[in-house]
């Protein structure tokens, strides 16, 4: 009884991480059988070019609600402190430097993880359970080539395309809220953000507060397209299991967001 009692949750918490060893196993084999029929995706470009405007265009109107309203609550937050120290004028240095290396690509991943992301998982998953992927491959047809490349390669697309819009509202909220509220001018706030870009200029002359933000952007692409993806090819059990496995594809993409972020950011400014 005794001897239950100590084993049962050493049972438990091996079979979650034997699960999670092996969904991280599958999602990683998965994208790189992706990327080797990335070459042969030009002749699927129109296909490309509608999925990235269903990734991206239908999500503007959150993204950018988002972007414009963080930027403006950063410059205010920011600039009530800079206030206290006589340096209210360095707001807009602060924003642009946030909003570019950090907060623009991880405002657009989590706009992206929570709706493509998630409908990744769903429309896969019930393929998957309904046998249309199985049927692919009775005729023939390789699943990660007709169905998991082009949303790969699309995603992978506009999550850096997102990630510019989302730093120019950004900037531009915290630009207004200055204005308004922080009576920093406009001349000045550009000045500042136009500052702190160019004593970043590093690799072919660009801010690297711009580039990292867009390598960024495009690593989260991957990240949540492999794993709404692979939450998708992996569900089981008719409704009931689309459901756990969009849940766990929104759950694991923010995870590995925030993981990922810390780790480009520790790697690009040690």
């Amino acid at each position: 009884m005794s001897a239950n009692i100590i084993t049962a949750p050493l049972d438990a918490l091996g079979q979650v991480l034997a699960s999670l060893c092996i969904g991280a196993g599958y999602t990683i084999a998965l994208a790189a059988r992706a990327v080797m029929f990335v070459p042969a995706m030009y002749r699927r470009v129109p296909e490309i070019l509608t999925l990235m405007h269903a990734y991206g265009v239908k999500t503007l109107p959150v993204t950018g609600v988002v972007g414009l309203f963080f930027g403006a609550i950063l410059a205010l937050q920011t600039g009530i402190e800079l206030d206290k120290f006589g340096q209210v004028d360095a707001v807009g240095l602060v924003v642009t430097a946030a909003m570019c290396r950090e907060m623009g690509p991880f405002i657009a991943a989590l706009v992206l993880s929570s709706t493509v992301g998630s409908g990744m998982a769903a429309e896969i998953g019930t393929m998957k359970v309904s046998d249309e992927v199985d049927a692919l491959e009775i005729m023939a047809i390789d699943p990660v080539k007709y169905l998991v490349t082009p949303r790969l390669v699309a995603l992978t697309l506009i999550c850096p395309i997102l990630t510019i819009l989302v730093d120019f509202l950004g900037v531009l909220g915290g630009q207004i809220v200055s204005q308004a509220q922080l009576g920093v001018s406009r001349e000045v706030f550009v000045d500042q953000a136009i500052q702190v870009l160019r004593y970043s200029r590093t690799i072919f002359d660009w801010p690297k507060d711009v580039y990292t933000g867009l390598v960024k952007a495009v690593v989260f692409g991957v990240t949540i397209a492999a794993v709404g993806l692979s939450a998708g090819m992996r569900a089981h059990g008719g409704a009931l299991g689309v459901g756990r496995a969009v849940r766990g594809a929104v759950v694991s993409c923010l995870l590995l967001i925030i993981i990922f972020s810390y780790f480009m950011t520790w790697l690009f400014y040690r």
